[in-house]
């Protein structure tokens, strides 16, 4: 099995960008989606995800563990169900998006796809250096300054590097035994943290709203899966075709789903004794706060591997996603480009933002809105049976079978649009009752209020894209794939 001509091997730079896989470097099995989605979600982040289940959304610890079941394991499914777009064209996701949206129409869902990915990672960086500085701190008494904050932000920036430079293989053989490690670390300092709980509080809580349940669904989902939703093909482009679908959906739901139910379940429990740790400006220091001070080097070297392998795997998709927004270098330099950013945004929120939970929570709120849309649209072309062209994928000229209407396909572009505008109506941001990002005129509403925004601009893309978007035309390809009269117009 060729896989030399683009280094796709442990510890070589894998030097192919967004081109297709072709069948004969192919290689892998189902069972590596479960060691990247388990990687992907062994972090921290989990537990404030789930403090905020009782604090905010006020469910008792069995409410909030049935939301994390479904809001996880379903959201991941439908990460697996996408990322069988990459088993077919050998892609990344947003490239393979040029097929569904044109060759011009694809810049908005990938530009909005690039931000998502940067703004997750400063988050992970940010957190991440807040555990160095405590590990820091905790072994060896060294206090927290400006010059420290800069050097464990590029202690974990040059680890994210290393890894994300070197590319797919590498990736993978990290996520299953860094995965391994980490998640045993992860396991006793859970067992502790279990310990504290204060479980006279956390029976006496009463059960929440069913209002409550659905909208703790939608913010766990929006906040885990639906994130990586425009990632999954781009760890799938090198498996075979062969593969059944079923066991690469069951891979991805199961490999995330485990760690994040845990997490989030422990994160309420923890909330429901005491919600310090749904408010904190530092969720690494409130943890550490809840362990005896022995366990508090295990504790943190586990926070800074977990979100390192969050990380890495976000960084990795960056790039690719930036080689198809045009950017044209090789794909390490792209990954080096995207960390300097990830370095600035990280040295705004550690040293310039007040406030890391209010961002955090307005920054998945706002994005999940235009990727739901996004997920919308390709769904619904996937479910035809799409096929895809590889020459036409990277050709971006006028001859390219993916052209179409002036570059754009105009029922998935305005079925995109359409849900945007339709999610946003339904949205508000804030990071608090005085700081409104954004306050959409039906947010108010049952469906407003309990964040479903993103759910109904899915739920519109997908509709709008079903009606106008010729059901043949997903498999032919064809040069004009708009339905009625008035989207030919529209595209002319």
């Amino acid at each position: 099995m060729a896989v030399s001509k683009t280094n796709d091997r442990v510890g070589a730079i894998e030097t192919r960008g967004i081109e297709p896989v072709p069948d004969n470097e192919r290689h892998g099995h189902a069972g590596q989606m479960f060691w990247t989605w388990f990687a992907a979600n062994i972090s921290i982040l989990g537990l404030p995800l789930g403090a905020t289940l009782v604090a905010f959304r006020g469910l008792n610890i069995w409410q909030a563990a049935l939301v994390a079941i479904v809001g996880s394991f379903g959201s991941f499914a439908l990460v697996g169900a996408l990322s069988l777009a990459g088993k077919k064209g050998g892609a990344p996701a947003l490239t393979l998006s040029r097929a569904v949206f044109g060759q011009r129409g694809n810049a908005g869902p990938t530009l909005i796809t690039w931000l998502s990915r940067v703004g997750w990672e400063t988050i992970t960086t940010t957190t991440a250096a807040y555990a160095l500085l405590a590990l820091l701190d905790t072994a060896f008494g060294i206090r927290q300054n400006t010059v420290l904050t800069l050097v464990c932000l590029l202690v974990f920036i040059s680890c994210t590097l290393l890894i994300s430079g070197l590319g797919h293989a590498t990736i993978m053989w990290i996520n299953k035994w860094a995965t391994i490690v980490f998640g045993v670390l992860n396991l006793v300092v859970m067992g502790f943290l279990v310990a504290t709980v204060d479980w006279d509080k956390v029976l006496d809580i009463p059960a929440g709203p069913t209002s409550g349940v659905i909208a703790g669904i939608g913010f766990i989902a929006a906040g885990t899966g639906i994130g990586w939703a425009n990632a999954g093909a781009d760890y799938a482009r090198y498996l075979p075709r062969e593969i059944p679908g079923r066991r690469l959906i069951a891979a991805s739901a199961f490999g995330a789903g485990i760690p994040l139910v845990l997490l989030i379940s422990l994160g309420s429990l923890l909330s429901a004794g005491d919600p310090a740790l749904a408010t904190s400006s530092d969720p690494v220091a409130a943890i550490n706060a809840m362990l005896p001070s022995w366990m508090a080097i295990p504790y943190l070297v586990a926070a800074f591997g977990g979100l390192l392998m969050s990380n890495h795997l976000s960084t990795y998709s960056a790039g690719l996603t930036m080689i198809t927004l045009g950017l044209r270098v090789p794909r390490a330099a792209a990954v080096a480009l995207d960390v300097v950013l990830m370095f600035a945004g990280g040295i705004y929120l550690m040293l310039i933002a007040d406030d890391f939970y209010g961002p955090f929570s307005t920054f998945l709120t706002l994005l999940a809105v235009p990727i739901s849309a996004w997920i919308g649209v390709v769904a619904v072309d996937s479910l035809r049976g799409r096929t895809y062209d590889s020459e036409a994928l990277m050709d971006t000229t006028r001859s390219s079978r993916y052209w179409y209407s002036g570059g754009f396909r105009v029922p998935a572009v305005i079925g995109w649009a359409a849900a945007i505008v339709a999610g946003l109506l339904f949205t508000k941001a804030s990071t608090s009752e005085t700081d409104i990002w954004f306050e959409g005129p039906l947010s108010g509403s049952w469906l407003g209020v309990n964040g479903l925004g993103w759910a109904i601009s899915m739920a519109v893309g997908g509709a709008v894209y079903a009606l106008f978007g010729r059901p043949n035309g997903a498999a032919t390809g064809s040069a004009d794939e708009s339905a009625s009269p008035a989207f030919q117009e529209a595209g002319r």
